[in-house]
């Protein structure tokens, strides 16, 4: 038996998810008759508290729908260097809405309100026009980092006094709440839009939402439609992400614990040079030289436990609804007798 930790994204469809996706009632979403999408969207945007939500095949294309939405071609994002958004959607803020990007350093992936303050552009002809802030929550290549209520909010006020658009890439956001303690509401009172994937540490097979007001979904709508985003009997899914939502949260915290263990027993090993803190599900690992991180998830992949390389030294472990408490010992038992 294989032990998946490639990511939160390899998990199967419960029995009761099943069970919730076969018995879904379907339309034709493109006509706007599925009445299983319009109550996801209905009850995502109630969450957290906005107008309007639009289901779409993936946080990719909910990411950047919103940037065609937020932002004209020429006009420019600031984001974190490793964001995403930026990082790992195949150059789609420039592809897509031929937009500039202005990459900012920062701990853990995370920016802070000074460095967006000091980086809005100035009315310059030479300049392109900053038009939107996008943040990650939690960052994924910062090892599934958290931001503070606080570092949000002080940025929302910076792109308010500013007139820029403020928007989250929420893949996992419900693993940062589950940390932070803040409430579904509260959170999306600070963003003009936010992305809700539903297929990672939530469970479903497919599908991200994407939330703003009446207008900003109105307009979404309609880049969806370029994209080719635009789905049929798209309840089925849909149905997977409701079940994930009133079933699925709450679990988050049990993979947060095993990814602690994961990474206590990781910060043991003398090939292995560093761990990053371990905020939620994600736990990244440096190794020491002259090993790799080839090497090591080769040698990982022999004694069955999949993982993969972040780069040269680093190696990335997730855990979800599919890793349980056996695997979990299997895995530290795995890498404790791990020979290089």
């Amino acid at each position: 038996m294989k032990i998946d930790l490639r990511s939160d994204t390899v998990t199967r469809p419960t029995p009761g998810m099943l069970e919730a996706m076969f018995s879904a009632p379907v339309g034709d979403d493109v006509f706007g008759e599925d009445p299983t999408v319009a109550a996801l969207e209905a009850k995502t945007a109630a969450l957290f508290g906005m107008e309007a939500g639009l289901f779409c095949p993936s946080g990719t294309m909910t990411n950047q729908i919103a940037a065609r939405v937020h932002a004209r071609p020429g006009e420019e994002v600031i984001l974190h260097k490793l964001s995403h958004v930026y990082y790992y959607e195949a150059g789609g803020l420039m592809s897509n809405s031929g937009l500039s990007v202005c990459l900012l350093e920062g701990d853990r992936g995370m920016i802070i309100a000074k460095d967006v303050a000091d980086h809005i552009n100035p009315d310059d002809l030479h300049r392109p026009r900053t038009a939107m802030v996008e943040v990650e929550n939690t960052m994924n290549k910062g090892g599934g980092a958290v931001y503070s209520n606080q570092e949000l909010a002080a940025i929302g006020e910076v792109c308010r006094n500013n007139g820029l658009k403020y928007h989250l890439d929420g893949a996992r956001i419900f693993n940062a709440l589950a940390v932070t303690g803040q409430s579904t509401r509260e959170c999306g009172a600070l963003f003009d839009s936010i992305s809700i994937c539903l297929s990672k540490g939530l469970g479903a097979p497919v599908g991200s939402v994407l939330l703003g007001d009446h207008e900003f979904i109105r307009r979404a709508r309609r880049v969806r439609k370029v994209f080719g985003g635009g789905m049929r009997q798209a309840g089925y899914l849909a149905a997977a992400g409701i079940y994930a939502l009133d079933h699925h949260v709450e679990r988050l915290k049990e993979d947060h614990r095993r990814a602690r263990q994961l990474g206590e027993a990781l910060q043991q090993l003398q090939w292995v040079s560093e761990v990053l803190p371990v905020d939620t599900n994600i736990v990244i690992f440096k190794v020491k030289e002259p090993l790799t991180a080839l090497m090591v998830t080769g040698k990982l992949a022999e004694e069955g436990v999949l993982a993969i390389g972040f780069d040269r030294q680093s190696v990335r472990l997730v855990t979800h609804l599919d890793f349980t408490e056996n695997m979990l010992d299997q895995t530290i038992d795995i890498i404790r007798q791990l020979r290089f």
